[in-house]
């Protein structure tokens, strides 16, 4: 019996070591810059940084003569089906946490374990708004149409498509309110690769200040203070 509960002990040791190291490096390399690179053109199209506390977007002007987002990503899909948005937020995550985690108030145990260990499929949530304010969650950056076509081909690689090439919709009623939809992305969400990672490497793909790695909002937003 005491064998038994020193090894207990053990296992629970190791997994309090890991997590203790994991919250550590989550805290500490997010402090590591990656710098911005300019590429020497205009800086004329505006990008956001968006964050709901849980989940962070890459916010996108819905329309320029470079991407119309609302023909992969219709306004019809929306609850609204308002056509006058100006601009999309989109986020890749796990597939369970978008739709039964909206704060962190709703979050289960079972959500968790499967989002951190690679047990779930993940999901592009995709959210129209009609104007955009800066702010502690929110932040504008302006970037070059080379910088925006690169961002674009990097969002568009995660939607999972059908045999037509279409971005698949998830049927749900879990949506956050008449603004948005989800669609089946690729990839399997982790504690090592989250939502915040993926929009920290949206960045980098943009070629705009990022940490070298995050788990979280802060990684991001703390380079952009």
């Amino acid at each position: 019996m005491k064998s038994i509960l020193l090894y207990i002990l053990k296992i629970l040791g190791v997994i309090l070591g890991i997590v203790i190291i994991y919250v550590l490096l989550g805290l500490l390399i997010p402090f590591i810059p990656v710098s911005a690179k300019d590429d020497g053109q205009k800086k004329e199209i505006p990008i956001y940084i968006f964050t709901n506390g849980v989940h962070t977007d890459i916010v996108m002007p819905v329309k320029t003569d470079l991407k119309d987002w609302s023909l992969s990503i219709p306004f019809a899909n929306t609850k609204s089906k308002r056509t006058d948005y100006n601009y999309i937020g989109i986020g890749w995550g796990d597939k369970g946490f978008y739709l039964e985690t909206p704060t962190w108030a709703d979050l289960k145990f079972s959500t968790a374990v499967k989002a951190a260990f690679w047990l779930s499929d993940s999901a592009m949530h995709c959210t129209y708004y009609t104007s955009m304010k800066e702010g502690e969650d929110c932040k504008m950056i302006m970037i070059s149409r080379a910088q925006y076509e690169s961002l674009v081909k990097y969002v568009e690689a995660k939607f999972d498509r059908d045999q037509n090439g279409n971005f698949m919709l998830i049927p749900t009623d879990a949506v956050y309110g008449d603004n948005d939809a989800f669609y089946d992305a690729k990839g399997t969400y982790s504690f090592l690769y989250t939502c915040n990672t993926w929009t920290n490497n949206a960045l980098k793909a943009a070629g705009q200040k990022a940490a070298l790695w995050t788990p979280s909002d802060f990684g991001i937003f703390q380079h952009y203070k």
